[in-house]
Order: structure tokens, then sequence, then C-alpha cells
């Protein structure tokens, strides 16, 4: 009787796997589609264009440093922040 009870229960094991993969496969066959991507950032690409939005123009310099930085430190700033330092190190190191 038990040997019956689990040769059923593995025939029914093996079918829901299969019913598995086949659901699997045809999610993947209907959501992996290149065409939809495309189609997606073709419409996205618009969207953007329409509200206006250049990303493109916008990045370009970015990677280019600036010759002197614009929120340099004076003297006595410079002067405060390395005294305050080593007090901030300690503070940080006892957390």
């Amino acid at each position: 009787a038990t040997a019956k009870i689990m040769a059923g229960f593995t025939l029914e094991n093996e079918k829901l796997a299969v019913k598995e993969e086949m659901m699997n496969d045809a999610l993947m066959d209907a959501f992996d589609n290149d065409e939809l991507e495309d189609e997606a950032e073709e419409v996205t690409a618009q969207v953007l264009a329409e509200l206006g939005v250049e990303l493109d123009s916008k990045m370009v310099g970015l990677d280019t440093p600036m010759a002197r930085p614009q929120n340099e430190l004076s003297a006595e700033e410079q002067e405060a922040l390395d005294s305050a330092l080593p007090d901030l190190k300690a503070r940080l190191n006892a957390l």
C-alpha cells in the first residue's frame, strides 16, 4: 500500500515538473522578446524627447576635470579643518 502511494506521488511530482517547465518556457517566450524591449526603448526616448530631456547634451564634458575646484578653502578654513580632523577621527573610532 505504501509503495503504491509513493509511486502515485512520484508520478504526480513528475507531471508537476513537466507542467512547470512548460509554463516557464511559455513565459520566457512571452516576455523575453527583443522586439518588445526595442519598442519600449523607442517609446521611452520619444517621451523624454517630448519632455525636452536631452541627457546626451547635458552629459558632454562631465568626464573632463575642472582646472581649479570652485569651492577651494581659504588658508584659515583649511587650518581649522586640519585641527578638527584628529578630534573627529577619535570620535568616530570611539563609536
